[in-house]
């Protein structure tokens, strides 16, 4: 028996298969890929991405983008660090706010539940496209992080947070612990609350949805919310691994979590795909950017690579579209 290429299980396995493969193909050329310390070292690695592009799908699956999520990382990063290591002073007031790590960890998560709202509130305020938007907010959050850490980083945090992002708990690292748990909220808010369902019907037909009598807005606020906590979520994670903010924080991370998503299969023009399909993708990222480093690609290269990869999503994706 033969299976097309087109035989909806094989869509649906699509990246699933380029997953095993591309883990086939770095084995085969690398034996350092498939130890236990190298395998341990790329989920750890793929946590941040994971927390962002779970924030990030939910955007896709509305039909929008957010291309400020690496610099809200990048802030809410340097906020957290500032926090537990200077505090917070009050000189009018003649007063001093001391953090605990729980403490800064909220506060940076509020910061950037802020910054989502605010992107989402100019969008549908302003009927401002979801792409300029973020764009503003991308230079607004990596203005602010050079403010606020005068482009030196902070160091030494602490080992109770240096924890959070290299420590083990069970055997297994704290990073991937925080990261299986922030999807398995997504998951949850997509496939089992009527929120999620909202979030598919906007991205499937805006103006249907609105005659349904969804409120648009709120949904968009709320989604654009999510992503900016997540994001500060992964800020959290890559501060606490490196025990130091440092002020470029974040670059590029955008992009990894749009091709995360991409390549699990969640179709830019909104209303198809899961949160399951984007952890998939994230895996594939950072499989493909530890083998690349393995094979001493040079990472001039390995931007190459990594924007062909992303195209090749893109196209399979709209042929994918054209054949329904």
């Amino acid at each position: 028996m033969t299976i097309s290429l087109n035989h909806p299980l094989v869509k649906k396995s699509q990246s699933l298969i380029a997953l095993f493969l591309l883990c086939l193909f770095i084995s085969l050329l690398s034996d350092k890929f498939m130890t236990s310390a190298n395998l341990w070292n790329v989920l750890r690695q793929i946590s941040v991405n994971v927390c962002i592009s779970v924030g990030m799908t939910l955007v896709v699956l509305m039909a929008g983008i957010d291309l400020s999520v690496g610099s809200v990382l990048g802030f809410t990063a340097a906020v957290c660090a500032g926090l537990l290591k200077n505090g917070l002073a009050f000189e009018t007031m003649d007063l001093f706010v001391g953090f605990t790590v729980l403490g800064a960890i909220l506060v940076s998560v509020l910061i950037g539940l802020v910054l989502g709202l605010f992107n989402g509130w100019v969008i549908t305020k302003f009927s401002i496209p979801p792409f300029v938007a973020t764009l503003a907010m991308l230079t607004i959050a990596r203005g602010l992080t050079m403010l606020y850490t005068a482009g030196i980083p902070i160091s030494n945090l602490g080992t109770e947070f240096e924890f959070i992002g290299s420590g083990w708990m069970l055997g297994i690292p704290v990073p991937v612990w925080i990261s299986i748990f922030m999807v398995l909220i997504v998951v949850f808010l997509t496939n089992k609350t009527t929120f999620g369902r909202y979030i598919y019907a906007i991205g499937g037909n805006e103006k249907a949805a609105f005659l349904s009598g969804i409120n648009i807005n709120k949904i968009k606020l709320a989604v654009y919310g999510i992503a900016g906590m997540m994001a500060a979520v992964g800020g959290v994670l890559v501060t606490s691994r490196l025990n130091s903010a440092q002020p470029n924080a974040g670059t590029s991370y955008e992009l990894d979590s749009i091709a995360a998503v991409v390549i699990g299969g969640t179709s830019l023009s909104g209303g198809i795909g899961t949160v399951t399909g984007t952890v998939i993708g994230a895996v594939i990222i950072g499989v493909l950017n530890n083998g690349l480093v393995l094979l001493d690609v040079s990472p001039f290269w390995q931007q190459v690579v990594k924007g062909f990869v992303i195209l090749l999503a893109v196209i399979i994706d709209k042929m994918n579209q054209k054949n329904k």
